[in-house]
């Protein structure tokens, strides 16, 4: 006769095999110049849905009432494709969402950190501008994309957007960028990346898919894998289009990749204050400083220039926007810019009718004024 626990034990371990096996790749991508390992996953077996409160959900295929826009940003993205490199070794089918496989990563979270700045993440430094007066339905901009040094390890440089709410230990942000990263992805790699938190970087949230939440749609942009080709100092200059937004009707955040490629959105039921909308932008670079041997990190933010340097130097943002309570993309006002330490990365803002409202920011880190 079976032991009672033994047959629970067995109930237990065919249970999590058959989780497990909802999780094999329709495909797998293996011959990606960066070595990345990307697994077309059917879009239904994602990891979103191991999150309670999306157990049943529905997935959403297509936006209700995209922002209006009274123009579309120029970038050169237009005329300079950028693509993710695992795309060289071929495509996800459709109904199938790309993961890349975390052989060589670990599990990483952002630290708690002040609200409603930046400033206060004790070993974070960043450069970065902000709009905070009204009630916001999301962000966009175009961003120059580089391959800073990173120094040390746990350490990494970003540029992203910040779309928050919420105060204290209830803050709540999706944020989105790219990221050299290499204690957390195994490389020195520009990388794309998104994060979410409703509990100000404590017990929720994660990077990319890294835990239940964000519900991933694209079958072409996988979140983590390297973006190619970077910018070069005074060469040929490369950037990407990137817009959080809410849909009004559909209840959710959504992130695009250009000007018309969605990579998925994030349920507005995962948060408490961006369930309705967000009351600050902010978008900028930071970089994370472990001060070895007591010395400020050599870790580059940006292009690893400062920003004084501007066109053909320094990293930027342009054509920065928010979508408004009418969901229309309009300027952001007047902006604020802060540079939490100015001797190591500094920030220039500006306008133009080119780039609507920019700044460069940036700078190399350790230097004589910045021990």
């Amino acid at each position: 006769m079976m032991n009672l626990c033994d047959a629970s034990s067995k109930k237990t371990q065919v249970r999590k095999t058959l989780s497990s096996s909802k999780k094999i790749p329709v495909k797998s991508i293996k011959q990606s110049p960066d070595g990345d390992i990307i697994d077309c996953i059917n879009i239904y077996h994602q990891p979103a849905f191991d999150h309670p409160l999306l157990k049943n959900h529905t997935i959403l295929v297509s936006l209700s009432i995209p922002p209006k826009s009274k123009t579309r940003e120029k970038s050169l993205q237009d005329k300079k494709p950028i693509a993710q490199l695992w795309q060289l070794g071929g495509r996800c089918h459709e109904g199938t969402i790309p993961i890349r496989r975390n052989q060589k990563a670990r599990y990483a979270k952002k630290e708690h950190r002040n609200f409603p700045l930046l400033a206060g993440f004790s070993n974070h430094e960043h450069a970065f501008a902000y709009v905070q007066s009204n009630k916001y339905l999301g962000a966009k901009a175009t961003i120059n994309l580089w391959q800073p040094q990173v120094q040390g390890s746990g350490e990494f440089s970003l540029a992203q957007i910040w779309v928050l709410a919420g105060a204290n230990s209830a803050l709540n942000s999706v944020e989105a960028g790219w990221m050299v990263f290499p204690s957390h992805f195994g490389d020195s790699n520009t990388r794309l990346f998104n994060y979410w938190t409703r509990d100000r970087y404590q017990s929720t949230g994660c990077y990319n898919l890294d835990c239940p939440g964000f519900v991933h749609t694209s079958n072409s942009i996988a979140l983590g894998a390297t973006i190619s080709p970077v910018s070069t100092y005074h060469g040929a200059q490369h950037e990407i289009i990137l817009h959080i937004f809410k849909d009004p009707k559909k209840n959710v955040w959504w992130l695009q990749y250009g000007n018309d490629d969605v990579i998925g959105y994030w349920p507005a039921s995962l948060f408490k204050d961006l369930a309705d909308s967000a009351s600050l932008i902010e978008w900028g670079g930071e970089i994370i400083n472990n001060a070895q041997g007591g010395q400020h990190t050599t870790t580059q933010m940006g292009s690893g220039h400062f920003a004084e340097e501007q066109a053909g130097g320094a990293s930027y943002f342009k054509n920065l926007q928010v979508v408004d309570q009418s969901n229309t993309l309009v300027p952001p006002g007047d902006i604020t810019t802060v540079a939490e330490k100015p001797n190591c990365y500094t920030i220039v803002s500006g306008k133009s009718d080119d780039a609507g409202d920019y700044f460069y920011f940036g700078g190399p880190g350790r230097n004589p004024k910045c021990p």
